[in-house]
């Protein structure tokens, strides 16, 4: 649809969609208005949609994932995260770091992880109050006190949440709380879970899955996409290999495959995906190398006593050594920094 296109503009490509037997699915974005169309394509021809008011243009997508594929939007997105006075973009033109504890264990905790954040360059704080683990015995988070937590020390520090969600039902509780969704790898193909999530009207950030192809990863999104948003991060996190040497393996290659095939930001996780503090930094060296828009990265205060993932969080040099990668690298392949990008209401 136009950029000026009406509600009403909407309504009405619908209706003569389904009045052939079609089904339309309409995605909103941020500057953006798709419709997509499914059933009897020699149909929908006949129509002549083109020359609906708000109509800019249609097209015939081949790909098995119609709104997030490029074949339709030939630009790369950006998705801005953050209430209407202080939204950050994650896209082609920025580089956004994501960083903060893997889960939630406290006020201080989190509040002196944010403040480690920060000041490692990091825009938005990322932090789990819900944790699916491999262990029914490991600690599963805080929960909802755990985003009480995260949204009290967003108002102390400026810093838009990203968290996970790992149940359809509490969708509407975390979208309350938190800035971005996070979908994780093990609810990859929930696909209740996404439509939940892709009806909530907030960014997703979409984990890619631990044995999930490329085509796979972006159906997911697909789902996401078809209940209406368009606003989808894919984040790189390994995958599940024979190579024990590492926790997964990175598979770097998926971030400019899926670029020239999704008009989607992709970012990279190389913490979970390394599970050693000692190859984080070369990761997101290789990260912001090979054109990723951004990365998520675990920092805690004290990871000696972390009760999530402490052997791969930063602290002290490490997360400086990450600090200045950050400030120097991404502009050597033509990005800027997302927080000399962050939009207010005024704009």
């Amino acid at each position: 649809m136009a950029p000026g296109a009406t509600d009403e503009d909407v309504a009405a490509v619908v209706a003569r969609v389904e009045e052939v037997g079609g089904e339309a699915f309409v995605s909103r974005g941020l500057v953006r208005t798709i419709i997509g169309l499914v059933g009897d394509i020699d149909s929908f021809h006949h129509l002549n949609l083109r020359t609906l008011p708000g109509v800019a243009d249609v097209h015939r997508i081949s790909d098995p994932y119609k709104l997030v594929s490029r074949q339709h939007h030939p630009e790369r997105s950006t998705v801005w995260v953050g209430p209407q006075d202080h939204q950050v973009p994650i896209g082609p033109d920025t580089f956004t770091l994501i960083a903060g504890p893997c889960a939630v264990e406290s006020h201080e905790q989190t509040y002196e992880a944010a403040i480690m954040a920060r000041t490692a360059g990091a825009t938005l704080l990322r932090g789990g109050a819900f944790k699916p683990r491999t262990s029914p015995y490991a600690f599963q988070g805080l929960g909802v006190a755990g985003l009480e937590i995260l949204a009290d020390v967003r108002g102390a520090t400026g810093m838009p949440v990203v968290t996970e969600v790992v149940d359809a039902r509490d969708v509407p509780t975390v979208a309350e709380h938190a800035d971005m969704l996070q979908v994780g790898t093990r609810n990859m193909a929930n696909f209740g879970l996404l439509q939940a999530v892709g009806e909530a009207g907030k960014p997703v950030l979409l984990k890619r899955g631990m044995t999930a192809t490329v085509e796979e990863w972006l159906m997911a999104a697909e789902y996401i996409a078809q209940r209406g948003n368009l606003d989808v991060v894919l984040c790189e996190r390994g995958i599940r290999t024979f190579e024990p040497a590492t926790r997964n393996t990175l598979d770097i290659s998926s971030v400019p495959v899926v670029q020239s095939t999704s008009h989607l930001p992709v970012i990279v996780d190389p913490s979970h995906a390394a599970g050693r503090k000692d190859l984080v930094v070369p990761l997101a060296r290789a990260a912001i190398a090979v054109g990723a828009d951004g990365l998520i990265v675990d920092v805690h205060p004290q990871p000696e006593t972390a009760l999530c993932d402490g052997p791969q969080a930063l602290a002290g040099s490490d997360l400086r050594e990450l600090a200045q990668a950050v400030r120097r690298l991404p502009r050597a392949v033509g990005r800027a920094d997302a927080a000399a990008h962050v939009r207010p209401t005024s704009a």
